[in-house]
């Protein structure tokens, strides 16, 4: 029996292939990497020195296309409700690795889904049958994200920078179509020219689909309204407009919403 873990560049993707080599020992346990070719240049020194930590094979695989590029291919510009992006690069992806490689007999595939968030493990478990998945920072101790990543320093591991600047997790550069105003305002604060890139590609592919659908939310008069990358930098981070500071949003790439 192989042990498959689907290993994002995150703290908590780490964690979770340490508890599986601790159960299953390392020479069964492999690390999946599906990149989305717009990673921040420091989760590729991160998966190195993860590795070496741990001791295990980790495998690199790409689409060959970047979110952006699946956007213009599906013709839709993901949001909050609806990720192609994270559907196509990630769990299509590594769906087809894994019934390439291996049967649902041969093999168990764990997440980096913790204790804080099981609800998407809950649906991810019933959805990848008759694949088993678990999810192993779900089981008792649990630590939270801090927590792991005292862990890993505790190790000597040098976390990855995104978590430095304060971003929730460690993918994509910062970027995600699911995140809130406050990871843009932190993300146009700590890598403006990035900030910009992104901004670029989202009006590239609202001229590719022949419309706008901006996925930033607001609220106002109590009616939710969206901005493109474009609209929040004028309105909010270039203007006089306020964001909202605690709205962060969310990223789970193995978990459909």
């Amino acid at each position: 029996m192989k042990h498959i873990v689907m290993f994002s560049g995150g703290i908590t993707s780490w964690y979770a292939a340490k508890r599986v080599i601790e159960r299953e020992g390392k020479e069964n346990t492999i690390a999946l990497f599906c990149d989305t070719l717009i990673e921040d240049i420091d989760l590729y020194r991160f998966l190195d020195d993860a590795q070496q930590n741990l001791d295990i094979e980790l495998i690199r695989i790409a689409d060959g296309r970047t979110p952006f590029q699946v956007f213009k291919d599906v013709g839709f510009m993901g949001n909050s409700r609806i990720d192609p992006c994270s559907r196509v690069l990630k769990r299509e992806l590594a769906d087809k690795w894994l019934a390439k490689n291996y049967t649902p007999e041969t093999v168990i595939v764990y997440v980096g889904i913790d204790w804080s968030e099981i609800h998407r493990f809950d649906r991810l478990e019933k959805r990848k049958l008759p694949w088993i998945y678990k999810a192993p920072l779900c089981d008792a101790p649990r630590y939270d994200k801090q927590q792991v990543i005292e862990m890993a320093q505790v190790e000597g591991l040098k976390i990855p920078q995104l978590y430095g600047y304060g971003f929730p997790h460690n993918n994509c550069g910062g970027f995600c179509i699911r995140s809130g105003q406050a990871q843009f305002k932190r993300l146009y604060d700590s890598f403006p020219d990035r900030y910009i890139d992104f901004e670029n590609e989202e009006q590239s592919v609202f001229e590719a689909i022949g419309k706008e659908h901006p996925f930033i939310r607001k609220t106002v008069n109590g009616t939710l309204e969206y901005l493109s990358l474009k609209e929040f930098r004028l309105e909010f981070l270039e203007g006089s407009k306020q964001c909202d500071l605690f709205d962060w949003g969310g990223c789970g790439c193995f978990s459909e919403t």
